[in-house]
C-alpha cells in the first residue's frame, strides 16, 4: 500500500469542501485537525480554491490536502503550485490523468462502471473515486466490482452518517468523501464550534 493510500485508510473520511472565502480556510483546517479529520479535499468549484490550498499548506505542512473537481491540465498546475498532495477528478479524463503522471502527482479519477475501471487500470491506476456513489449503485455496485477488479475506491456522492459505515466495511473501499460535516453556511457564518461538533460526530462514527 502506498503512503497516500495508507493515510486515506487511516483517515477513513475525507471532507469535501467548496470554500467561498479563502480567509476562512486556515480556521476551517484547524477545526478539522483538532477534531479527528486531518485532511481536506478543496474543490475547484470556487475561485477561492487555489488560495485556500496555499493558506492551509502554509499553516499545516503535514495535513493531507486534495485538490478536488480538477477538470483541466491548467488546474493541475494550479493545484501543484498551491501545494496539493493529490488530484481528485469527478470523471475519468485520460488527458488529465496522463498530465498528472507527467507531473508526478497522484490522481484519483472518478469512475462508476466496469469500462471506466478497466480504462483506469490500463493507465496504471489502482485507486479510484467512485462517483456519484449512491446514484451509481452504491454498496451493491462496489461489491460487484470487487469481485472482478483488484482496485480500491473512494466513494463520494450521497455519503452520509447513515450509510458511511456500510461503505467503509467493504474491503475495496479505502476511504469515503463527504460534504455533510462541513456545511457551507457554517463556514460562511464562522460557526466553528458547530463545525467541530459535526466533525467529532464523524470521527466517533468511524472510530
Amino acid at each position: 500500500m502506498s503512503d497516500l493510500n495508507q493515510k486515506l485508510s487511516d483517515i477513513k473520511v475525507v471532507p469535501v469542501i467548496a470554500i467561498q472565502d479563502a480567509s476562512k480556510a486556515v480556521k476551517l483546517a484547524q477545526v478539522l485537525m483538532d477534531n479527528g479529520l486531518p485532511c481536506a479535499e478543496i474543490t475547484f468549484r470556487t475561485s477561492a480554491a487555489i488560495e485556500s490550498i496555499q493558506r492551509i499548506r502554509e499553516a499545516f505542512p503535514d495535513m493531507l490536502i486534495a485538490a478536488g473537481t480538477v477538470l483541466t491540465t491548467a488546474q493541475v498546475d494550479d493545484a501543484i503550485q498551491a501545494g496539493a498532495d493529490v488530484i481528485v477528478s469527478p470523471g475519468f479524463n485520460p488527458t488529465t490523468v496522463k498530465y498528472c503522471q507527467q507531473r508526478h502527482i497522484t490522481i484519483i479519477p472518478g469512475v462508476n462502471n466496469p469500462s471506466l475501471v478497466e480504462q483506469a487500470m490500463e493507465m496504471g491506476l489502482n485507486t479510484l473515486k467512485f462517483f456519484p456513489a449512491e446514484a451509481s449503485g452504491g454498496v451493491d455496485m462496489l461489491k460487484a466490482l470487487s469481485a472482478v477488479y483488484p482496485v480500491t475506491f473512494m466513494p463520494t456522492g450521497g455519503i452520509k452518517p447513515s450509510n458511511v459505515k456500510s461503505y467503509l466495511t467493504l474491503p475495496n473501499v479505502i476511504a469515503c468523501g463527504g460534504t455533510w460535516m462541513i456545511p457551507n453556511d457554517l463556514i460562511e457564518n464562522e460557526q466553528w464550534d458547530e463545525l467541530a461538533k459535526l466533525v467529532k460526530e464523524v470521527a466517533n462514527i468511524i472510530a
